[in-house]
C-alpha cells in the first residue's frame, strides 16, 4: 500500500510541477477555450503577478507533495489552487475530461489531508 500511495502522490505532484513550469515556459498545447474562458484567462493574465504566483505555488506544493515528510504541507499549499481548478472545471469547463481529472486530483488532495489530519491538529485547535 505504501508503494501505491507513493506512486499516486508522485503522479499528483508531477502534474502540479508540470503545470507550474508551464506557467513560466509555455510548452503544453492549450485546448480550445470558450469565449467565457478566454475572458476569464485574459482577466487573470491582466493581473501580472497572479499566474507566476500560482506557478510557484504549484511547483513548491508539488515538490513538497512527493516526500512523505513534507506531504502534509504540500497538500495544504496546493489546496487553494486545487479548489480553483475544481471549481473552474465544474462551473466553466464544458468538457467531461476536465471535470473527471479535477475530481480525481481533488480526491487525492483530500485523501492526503485526511491521512495527515494529526499533523494539522495544532493548527485548528
Amino acid at each position: 500500500m505504501k508503494i501505491i500511495k507513493f506512486i499516486i502522490c508522485l503522479l499528483f505532484a508531477l502534474t502540479f510541477i508540470n503545470a507550474g513550469v508551464n506557467k513560466f515556459f509555455p510548452y503544453a498545447p492549450v485546448p480550445k477555450m470558450t469565449d467565457e474562458q478566454i475572458k476569464i484567462y485574459a482577466a487573470f493574465t491582466e493581473i501580472g503577478w497572479l499566474m507566476p504566483l500560482v506557478g510557484v505555488v504549484e511547483i513548491v506544493g508539488g515538490i513538497l507533495f512527493i516526500f512523505p515528510k513534507t506531504r502534509a504541507l504540500g497538500a495544504i499549499i496546493i489546496l487553494p489552487v486545487m479548489a480553483g481548478i475544481f471549481l473552474q472545471n465544474v462551473y466553466r469547463d464544458p468538457s467531461q475530461v476536465g471535470i473527471a481529472m479535477s475530481v480525481i486530483l481533488i480526491l487525492i488532495n483530500i485523501w492526503i489531508l485526511i491521512d495527515n489530519r494529526e499533523k494539522y491538529r495544532n493548527l485548528v485547535g
